[in-house]
């Protein structure tokens, strides 16, 4: 069978243009992510000879072989895991499919230290070969075919796919590096950097050396060379050793080489459980966001482990989805080696442990909030999706409000609900909140001046998960939540009343309002309590309701509000005296869309505001 030519995608020819021309810095991560990339090859092939008949014939241990030629300047990594077929060579090395090149390319910065950060974190790593070597040949045999492929390229744009002789099953990456490059062929080099980034791999790497040593004495004295194979890691899975066999950096780097990120980790909580259910778990919350956090096909961060073997790494079920930015490793001792993935959505042990962790890894996040600085980095990553919670989490409910942080209308960013309900004034009954499409908008919000004149805060609620969760959360502390731009809870406030007098006053003006808007409002009433000429007001009910549909995947056609009119405003004052009906027509259509500008920051139909704003500047002339 002769070779087949490829073409990269065109994203992969630009990150191979960056590996091989811009990110110099720390270079020596190809290889932690080359191991890495073995070891999660090994994993497969682990659970594939626990649970499936036909791979439980194969005389398997795992292990990761590294050699070197300083004379040629190659360096080959070599496993015995799973292996890729043809189909799965072009498929994880020649297309954007599994790379998250798209998502790498766009997090770019133009730092070169931060940007190299980032390989392996976006499943990229492979294509670090190219930052030290000019030709990288992957020679790989599935598990139980007869056929093995070679994989070669030299990073400009093409790969060549041929048939090869390879005699066990798995995977060998041979580099051929640069001249520049040609530490990596060298003994010590490559220790260093695999006690430094994979000391921690659950299997043992050896590495494949020759070593001259003199021998007689005298004139007898000659030079003999031995071939030797080391193990040069310890191969213990760091998860399930004492805590107090473990420093800082030990947990640091092992981060680095599971999580594929180059970052250091926010904290971590490593936990071993015992008595009726036996289980070693240790998490990661990482200092920024995985790329696919708010995709629905995000990756789960967690792999799960039975007695040290891998059994997966795609169930979305062993964290709760609010906790997806989670990176981290649960090995159980109760549940069956060949335990099949159907299943483990309805285990009892796993559903216990998935309780209990969810708890630590709160506990963890709440020790985060103490520091104020460390949980501003963590809540502008993970604010958003903690929040999700609310809606999917009752059990929790509680813990994650005291997480959470709101913007307020007195000028707070990072307000906990504990902090707003310590300054509450003796008179407030409730916990006030609003949502909008924006903080730039809630804080335009006229209906805050009705707030502000009592001296109380509202919270302001900007983001789209907002409007889920929100109308969900009926209380804190045993104090109501409200929401502030509803009828109901205006008038708790216990705001001015409007007057016959006042009402007969401008009986003519609310009645031009509504026959110019119809049935854009619900009503037009009369307000004491605004600086603003107009304010929109809402139902809390229909609310609620919209927020349902929507979760529902429904349209929500738009509910029609109150509009308030500000008595005391000049421009609503002038409005008593306008006999002109065309002038009361526009300028009603024009403050109803000034109100909806500042509550949605946008317009259906801007033309016809545009126009009528013309037409009544030209009166004024």
């Amino acid at each position: 069978m002769a070779s087949t030519k490829h073409t990269f995608q065109t994203e992969i020819n630009q990150l191979l243009d960056l590996m091989i021309h811009s990110l110099y810095s720390n270079k020596e991560i190809f290889l932690r992510e080359l191991i890495s990339n073995a070891s999660d090859a090994l994993d497969k092939l682990s659970y594939m000879v626990i649970s499936d008949e036909a791979h439980k014939s194969l005389e398997f241990h795992p292990q990761i072989n590294l050699s070197f030629d300083e004379k040629a300047k190659s360096l080959t990594i070599a496993d015995n895991g799973i292996g890729m077929s043809e189909e799965e060579l072009i498929s994880n090395l020649g297309t954007i499919a599994k790379s998250g090149t798209k998502s790498f390319l766009a997090n770019l910065s133009g730092d070169q230290k931060k940007d190299s950060a980032l390989i392996g974190q976006f499943g990229v790593g492979f294509y670090s070969s190219f930052m030290v070597a000019h030709k990288v040949v992957v020679q790989s045999k599935k598990a139980l075919s007869e056929q093995a492929f070679a994989w070669v390229s030299d990073g400009k744009g093409s790969y060549e796919i041929s048939p090869c002789v390879k005699e066990g099953f798995g995977t060998e990456i041979t580099l051929y590096l640069k001249d520049e490059e040609a530490q990596f062929a060298n003994r010590w080099e490559i220790e260093h950097i695999v006690k430094k980034y994979s000391e921690h791999i659950p299997f043992p790497i050896f590495l494949s050396y020759t070593e001259t040593k003199s021998e007689g004495e005298g004139g007898n004295k000659k030079e003999v060379t031995e071939d030797k194979c080391t193990q040069i890691n310890s191969a213990k899975a760091l998860w399930r050793m004492p805590k107090n066999e473990l420093k800082d950096e030990d947990y640091k780097e092992f981060y680095k080489s599971f999580a594929h990120d180059n970052s250091a980790p926010l904290a971590w909580i490593h936990n071993k459980a015992e008595g009726v259910l036996e289980y070693n778990t240790l998490f990661y919350i990482p200092s920024t966001a995985p790329f696919d956090l708010f995709r629905v096909d995000y990756q789960s961060g967690v792999k799960l482990y039975v007695k040290r073997v891998f059994i997966t790494d795609n169930d979305k079920e062993l964290l709760p989805q609010y906790l997806r930015f989670v990176r981290g490793i649960i090995d159980s001792e109760d549940l069956p080696l060949n335990v099949s993935r159907e299943i483990l959505q309805q285990n009892k042990i796993l559903a216990n442990i998935k309780s209990a962790s969810t708890k630590k890894i709160l506990a963890e996040i709440e020790k985060l909030s103490q520091d104020t600085e460390t949980y501003k980095k963590f809540y502008a990553q993970f604010g958003r999706v903690l929040k999700e919670g609310l809606h999917s989490d009752f059990e929790n409910k509680d813990k994650i409000l005291d997480l959470l942080r709101f913007a307020s209308s007195k000028g707070e960013e990072s307000l906990s609900l504990k902090a707003y309900k310590a300054s509450m004034p003796s008179g407030q009954k409730s916990i006030y909140y609003m949502v909008g499409e924006s903080l730039d908008l809630l804080k335009a919000s006229p209906l805050l001046e009705k707030y502000t004149q009592k001296g109380f805060d509202v919270l302001l609620m900007g983001d789209e998960v907002d409007a889920f969760v929100m109308p969900g959360v009926t209380e804190y502390d045993k104090t109501p939540f409200k929401d502030a731009a509803s009828a109901e809870t205006l008038k708790e406030l216990g705001l001015a009343e409007i007057s016959e007098t006042e009402k007969e006053e401008f009986k003519g003006v609310i009645e031009a309002f509504k026959e110019a808007l119809k049935d854009e409002v619900k009503e037009v009433a009369l307000s004491k309590d605004l600086h603003s000429a107009v304010a929109l007001v809402g139902d809390a009910q229909n609310a609620m309701m919209a927020n349902l549909m929507r979760q529902m995947g429904q349209s929500v056609q738009e509910q029609p509000k109150t509009l308030e009119l500000n008595i005391g405003h000049a421009i609503i004052q002038k409005l008593k005296g306008v006999e002109d009906h065309a002038l009361l027509t526009d300028v009603a259509h024009l403050l109803f869309d000034s109100a909806k500008l500042l509550e949605n920051g946008a317009l259906k139909n801007a033309k016809a505001f545009n126009d009528r704003l013309s037409a009544t500047i030209l009166r004024a002339f």
